[in-house]
């Protein structure tokens, strides 16, 4: 291979080519947790409301995102560090998560999920009677 980086063309979806082929970033990604839940935090600067994609099935959590660029136009990029512009990151969830209650927001490029335990897992507070 030489050194010269071949550039895709403007008609082809990079997107699609890595679903398709399997090429993908794996945003970095924080996790906490507390007695209430889970937060997640990825890194997925580029990425929009409209491109990216959340799915929960059962015990497993799927992230997903397109980063979108934009050339001024008249503009050629000859050279890029960034190759792939779809995100792709899966997680296998506990039982002890109530999967049917994420809330996420997307901000400055940083996506936050939240998700809570189930109910009969997170710690409850007993109350005293004085008789």
């Amino acid at each position: 291979m030489n050194e010269k980086t071949e550039m895709k063309s403007p008609e082809t979806d990079p997107a699609r080519e890595a679903r398709t082929t399997g090429y993908a970033l794996r945003p970095p990604m924080n996790v906490f947790e507390d007695a209430m839940g889970i937060t997640l935090e990825a890194d997925m600067p580029g990425v929009s409301k409209d491109r990216l994609r959340l799915q929960v099935d059962q015990d497993s959590l799927l992230v997903e995102g397109d980063i979108q660029l934009t050339m001024p136009d008249g503009m050629e990029a000859l050279y890029a560090d960034l190759r792939e512009t779809h995100y792709r990151r899966s997680f296998a969830l506990s039982r002890e998560l109530d999967s049917e209650h994420v809330e996420a927001s997307l901000k400055d490029g940083v996506l936050r999920l939240r998700i809570p335990k189930r109910a009969e897992v997170q710690p409850r507070k007993i109350e005293v009677r004085v008789d």
